[in-house]
């Protein structure tokens, strides 16, 4: 009984990042898939699902992270969650000034659509316009996804 009611305390007091909808303030962004919103006093960091951004140090990395900054910093958000990621940060499609922020990043090309986690299948015809027309990270004549770039730097690492 006892365990019984710890538990029901703790999900009572979980916050609010484990509905599936909540709203915040964004504070920072980190880079071109992930900011942070101040939710209650409590910051709360989000990854966008479905894309990947080039890595700050990679090429677009910067402007990635502008593009998405002049979409949502300073800005209210709308989070629909869909869980968290193995490093803690909340999941989901975010909203700023009524665009859906994972999707324009895709076409204005400052993100790829991220093959392994996609579930919305009309994301790539969005990233085919934007390849066609040669935004953002497309006017690069060999771009390199994120996801290989980072397996390369840590190959690289590697004595």
């Amino acid at each position: 009984m006892r365990a019984r009611a710890l538990l029901l305390l703790l999900v009572l007091a979980a916050p609010a990042v484990w509905a599936q909808t909540f709203q915040g303030k964004v504070v920072r962004v980190s880079d071109g898939d992930t900011l942070t919103l101040l939710i209650d006093r409590k910051q709360i960091k989000v990854r966008l699902t479905e894309i990947d951004a080039p890595e700050s140090k990679q090429a677009f990395g910067q402007r990635s992270r502008q593009s998405l900054a002049e979409m949502c910093a300073a800005q209210p958000a709308t989070v629909r969650s869909s869980g968290k990621d193995r490093y803690g940060r909340v999941l989901g499609r975010v909203e700023c000034k009524g665009m859906d922020a994972n999707t324009e990043q895709v076409r204005r090309g400052m993100a790829w659509v991220y093959d392994r986690y996609v579930t919305d299948r009309s994301l790539y015809a969005v990233q085919s316009e934007a390849r066609t027309a040669h935004l953002g990270l497309w006017a690069d004549k060999t771009p390199t996804a994120p996801w290989l770039w980072r397996s390369q730097q840590k190959a690289a690492a590697r004595p």
